[in-house]
């Protein structure tokens, strides 16, 4: 990766969709950086240190200094190596503010429901695989409004709002493996699955997604 230097680094954890974005939008943006994978079970002083209102991943410290919760880590990303690679955030104000909005949705709705349909009772899990597919219904729609005819949502490249929803491309992968379905079925959303196709090959991306059968492990020891 070309830039960056030794001065930043990031914790994060292997299988967490939140540590990935991170990797996702330094990859896309080629900026080098040392990784440093945290046991939650056992969290480094300097996890407990760098994030001590949360003790979360992902956390990217630059400097010496820590910045938390990855969606402000890509903002972060963007402004402090404007000189590497392409931003992620578009540089036309109103398209900058539309593409944050999709992103809360995403953590704010799709994130949620997700999690209430893995880690629910059985009639949470019900009501969130309906909020999932509810989710996914609308970004199609904004995907069909952000990409104009184009294969991603920041248009010809990956951007913030790819970003955003692509780290969670690996564990709908996992899902779909041990249920046994397609959450993103192209015959009902075919711009997310054709959109997911073209993410999941970009070279930066496959150099960062977790192994899926490792992820199956995980998922299914949960």
């Amino acid at each position: 990766m070309a830039g960056g230097g030794g001065d930043l680094k990031m914790l994060g954890m292997w299988a967490s969709p939140a540590a990935l974005r991170v990797r996702l939008a330094l990859s896309l943006r080629g900026v080098s950086y040392e990784y440093e994978e945290e046991d939650l079970k056992n969290k480094s002083d300097l996890l407990l240190k760098s994030n001590p209102v949360h003790n979360k991943v992902p956390v990217l410290i630059h400097g010496g200094k820590p910045v938390c919760e990855s969606l402000a880590i890509l903002e972060y990303i963007d402004e402090a190596f404007a000189g590497v690679g392409s931003s992620l955030l578009p540089a036309d104000p109103y398209e900058r503010a539309v593409a944050r909005f999709w992103a809360a949705f995403v953590d704010e709705t799709l994130v949620k429901g997700m999690y209430q349909a893995s880690w629910g009772t059985t009639e949470e899990k019900e009501d969130g695989k309906k909020k999932v597919t509810a989710a996914l219904e609308t970004l199609e729609g904004a995907l069909r409004e952000c990409s104009k005819g184009k294969p991603f949502f920041g248009g010809d490249s990956a951007g913030y709002l790819d970003v955003a929803l692509g780290c969670l491309l690996a564990w709908v992968h996992a899902v779909d493996a041990i249920q046994g379905v397609k959450i993103l079925d192209p015959s009902t959303m075919p711009l997310l699955a054709a959109w997911a196709d073209s993410f999941g090959a970009l070279d930066e991306v496959e150099a960062v997604m977790p192994d899926l059968n490792r992820l199956i492990e995980f998922v299914m020891e949960q």
